[in-house]
């Protein structure tokens, strides 16, 4: 589930840590650090589909309370059920993984009721809950409107990013590309599955190799890699340049001569969207620049090998 571009986001934030904290050189407990912080991610995972059962739950219970009224409406008697029998909701209901998960974690959203009737209300005023509703029932329009729920209500939703920053730090940053791999997983579920099938942590024993070793890399490497920077930028201040920037651009050059499985392009243009998204205005062009002269020159000077997928260019 955590892709390559989620680990190198969480390297840079522990990276910054690091540098600007009383690390005491001790490593082993920041790589420590990482590794909590990629699995709250897939913490964010299981909770997002948790939430969506919640809210489906307290539908039902909503059902129920207007049957039971002294004075029910034949609008109360008979409701539509639609989104309360949505069958890629059972799916998520039924699979054991996502119970045992969140169970021995200790992950649900019992401490935040007003959530869960929140984003009940969003959704049922929405346009699109209420053409759901009005559509005929079948299999595509439940995952359709699965899909949907988690990109239109969860999404940029105020409340909930309150309430998941007050919960983790680790959460700041992770909401949409989690929300992703959630819609990712109910796109590729089948009708005739029993229960879902969730991502893993890691896709492979590499991705989780490559958080480790790019961010101890970077730290043992930080001297020299200062020095070769610092050769480059002889016209700048280093010490008034923003230090996202030169973590990026440290960063970058680590990949580019430790991985030699990951294509020179792959890294370049993965590190310049990480200067533009955590960094200043004028990082891109600037990462861009320093960054772009360094790794001619250290494949000029035959530093940088790269071997299978490594070797491709485009």
């Amino acid at each position: 589930m955590i892709s390559r571009r989620l680990i190198r986001v969480k390297v840079l934030q522990l990276l910054y840590a690091y540098f600007n904290g009383n690390n005491s050189g001790d490593l082993q407990k920041f790589e420590k650090e990482l590794q909590k912080s990629i699995e709250k991610s897939y913490d964010l995972y299981n909770l997002f589909f948790l939430l969506l059962i919640d809210v489906n739950r307290f539908a039902q219970d909503k059902i129920e309370l207007r049957k039971a009224k002294l004075m029910a409406t034949s609008a109360d008697l008979n409701p539509n059920t639609k989104f309360i029998d949505n069958r890629v909701i059972k799916q998520l209901e039924q699979t054991e993984k996502l119970t045992v998960y969140t169970d021995s974690n200790h992950l649900n959203w019992n401490s935040v009721p007003e959530l869960i009737k929140h984003i009940y209300t969003v959704m049922e005023n929405s346009d699109s809950y209420k053409k759901y509703m009005a559509e005929e029932h079948s299999y595509e329009s439940d995952r359709q409107f699965v899909i949907n729920f988690f990109n239109e209500y969860m999404v940029d939703d105020d409340m909930l990013y309150q309430v998941l920053e007050e919960n983790s730090i680790y959460w700041n940053d992770d909401i949409e590309f989690v929300l992703s791999m959630n819609i990712k997983t109910i796109e590729r579920l089948k009708e005739s599955a029993q229960s879902v099938s969730f991502m893993q942590l890691y896709k492979n024993d590499s991705d989780r190799q490559f958080a480790t070793d790019l961010f101890c890399k970077t730290i043992l490497q930080h001297e020299q890699n200062e020095t070769l920077i610092r050769s480059y930028i002889k016209n700048w201040d280093l010490e008034r340049l923003a230090q996202m920037d030169l973590l990026v651009i440290e960063m970058a050059i680590v990949e580019v001569m430790n991985f030699d499985s990951i294509p020179i392009k792959v890294s370049f243009n993965e590190y310049i969207d990480l200067a533009r998204f955590y960094s200043t205005e004028r990082s891109n062009a600037f990462v861009n620049g320093i960054l772009d002269k360094i790794i001619n020159q250290l494949k000029a000077d035959g530093k940088i090998v790269k071997t299978g997928r490594g070797l491709i260019e485009d």
